[in-house]
C-alpha cells in the first residue's frame, strides 16, 4: 500500500512539474534576430563538415534590424550620430589571427564595430569594450581605429541590415548594407600570414 502510495506522490509530482513548466512564457520572436557572419564564408560548413582546407580569419555577431517601410539613414539613423550598427547588442567581430585595418595593426581578440554614418561617408569604429547594449555607454578612449569608407548606393535595397565578407585583394572586405546603401571595409593580413584557400 505503502508503494502505490509513493508512487502515486511521484507521479502527481511529474504533472506538477510538466504543468509549471508548461505555464512558463518564453520570450516573443525577436524583431532583429541575430546572425553571423565567417571568414572565410560558411567556414563551420565548408572547412568542418566537408573538410575543405581553411583558416578561420574572423566572425561578427550582430542583430538584423527591417526597414519595414521606413527611411533609414539622415531619419532612423541620424547622420552624425555614433550608432551600434544593427540592433539590440553592439555588433561584434572576432580576429582569430592579427590582422590590419586603416593600416593599424588590430592583435588578435574580440572587439566592437560601431559606425558613424553620413550621407557620403561612414566612420567604421573599432573598440576594445565587449558586451554592451546600443551604443549609450560608447566610450570613445577605447577605441582601437577608426576609419571613413565611402558609402556606395544600391540598385536594389536591403530589407534586413546585412554584414557578409567576401574575399579582398589582399585579405577581405566585410560589406555592410542596408536600406538603399552599402560600405566595404577592408581587412588585410599581415605580409607572411598564410591566406585561407577557401573564399
Amino acid at each position: 500500500m505503502m508503494k502505490k502510495v509513493l508512487l502515486f506522490a511521484f507521479v502527481a509530482g511529474l504533472i506538477s512539474l510538466s504543468a509549471a513548466a508548461q505555464d512558463k512564457k518564453l520570450p516573443p520572436l525577436d524583431a532583429s534576430p541575430m546572425d553571423m557572419a565567417y571568414y572565410p564564408v560558411m567556414y563551420p560548413y565548408v572547412v568542418k563538415v566537408k573538410g575543405e582546407p581553411g583558416t578561420l580569419v574572423a566572425r561578427v555577431i550582430y542583430s538584423r534590424p527591417q526597414t519595414k517601410g521606413r527611411d533609414i539613414f539622415g531619419n532612423l539613423e541620424e547622420y552624425g550620430k555614433i550608432w551600434r550598427l544593427g540592433a539590440n547588442e553592439a555588433t561584434e567581430i572576432e580576429f582569430f589571427r592579427p590582422v590590419i585595418i586603416a593600416g593599424k595593426n588590430i592583435p588578435k581578440g574580440r572587439y566592437t564595430l560601431y559606425a558613424i554614418p553620413t550621407e557620403k561617408t561612414w566612420t567604421i569604429i573599432l573598440n576594445k569594450d565587449t558586451d554592451v547594449w546600443g551604443a549609450f555607454k560608447y566610450d570613445q578612449k577605447k577605441d582601437v581605429v577608426r576609419t571613413a569608407l565611402p558609402v556606395l548606393s544600391l540598385d536594389t535595397p536591403v530589407e534586413a541590415f546585412t554584414m557578409v565578407f567576401e574575399k579582398g585583394d589582399p585579405g577581405a572586405n566585410l560589406i555592410i548594407a542596408w536600406d538603399k546603401v552599402s560600405v566595404s571595409l577592408p581587412i588585410k593580413w599581415h605580409e607572411g600570414s598564410a591566406v585561407p584557400k577557401k573564399k
